[in-house]
């Protein structure tokens, strides 16, 4: 079996076409299709649907794929493995939800680059949680850390590290007249500056509102926690914030936090990638742990 037939067949399932898959490989889509038939031809299947569209893979192009994807992995696997020095090679795709990118950029990611010089970290920013979890089941990722309502859980075929609840502090300008303590009906007369929907955190505070039958009035969504605050500040109205994020924030001096006394809001973040997790195993752990005792430290400081 040629692996670079395989590698194609890989690609077109996880980007849906052959135009995408060509632009990954950097290859021609003749190129690309020829290597696909030459797969399919050695296997004696129909491994792709080409009236769909995107294109998905058949019955046999779904088995193909499972095994394909764990043929590929293993020979990375080997690849490092053979290495005289022991030494982790390769690449390492990690994704982050927004919420915790304030915390696991710095001393965590740190911490894995010190550790496995020759691996090179590859980060994603983007996309909330559920989108990463696609990603991962795409194979686009090999880990993320993810934040999802407290009671959700990650799907069952994922590995998921929990990393423990994680609190939120409510901002409002500092120049707002608003008490330093408040009840969630005074919170619903405000209009909040949050992440776009699919934030594990505005997921909670949506259906905390529904719950008490009170209005929930989302005026601007912003992606970047600093662009928020810079909004907050300016007086556009309420947020949420991590307690790093707010201590390390250029608008500290004019924010002021604020205490709900009936509702506290927290999401439960999670560490998640795909079984096996091969040559990534250690880098993996070693994030992790990482990870988990910076958050244990916020959450507690």
């Amino acid at each position: 079996m040629n692996t670079h037939d395989l590698v194609a067949f890989v690609a077109v399932v996880e980007t849906g076409s052959i135009v995408a898959a060509s632009a990954r490989l950097n290859l021609t889509q003749p190129g690309v299709t020829r290597r696909v038939q030459n797969l399919e031809e050695l296997l004696g299947a129909q491994l792709l649907d080409r009236l769909s569209k995107p294109l998905k893979p058949t019955s046999a192009g779904h088995a193909a794929y499972e095994h394909g994807r764990r043929v590929l992995r293993m020979i990375d696997d080997l690849k490092s493995g053979v290495a005289d020095d022991g030494t982790v090679r390769g690449e390492f795709r990690l994704g982050f939800t927004p919420f915790l990118s304030d915390v696991g950029l710095s001393a965590p990611l740190d911490a894995l680059r010190a550790e496995f010089p020759e691996l090179a970290v590859r980060v994603l920013v983007s996309g909330w949680s559920p989108h990463q979890l696609e990603r991962i089941g795409r194979n686009e990722l090999d880990a993320a850390a993810i934040c999802m309502p407290d009671g959700l859980l990650p799907p069952a075929d994922l590995v998921a590290d929990d990393l423990g609840l994680q609190p939120a502090v409510f901002v409002v300008a500092r120049s707002m007249k608003i008490a330093g303590t408040v009840n969630l009906e005074c919170l619903s007369h405000l209009s909040w500056v949050l992440n776009q929907d699919g934030c594990g955190f505005r997921d909670t505070l949506r259906r905390r509102f529904e719950a008490a039958h009170l209005p929930f009035n989302v005026a601007i969504e912003a992606l970047d926690s600093e662009l928020r605050l810079s909004l907050v500040a300016r007086g556009a109205g309420i947020s949420l914030v991590t307690p790093v994020g707010l201590k390390r924030s250029a608008f500290r001096g004019q924010l002021k936090p604020v205490k709900v006394r009936d509702f506290k809001p927290k999401v439960r973040a999670w560490l998640v990638h795909r079984a096996p997790a091969g040559r990534l195993a250690k880098p993996i752990k070693a994030f992790r742990d990482r990870l988990d005792q910076e958050l244990q430290a916020f959450a507690q400081g």
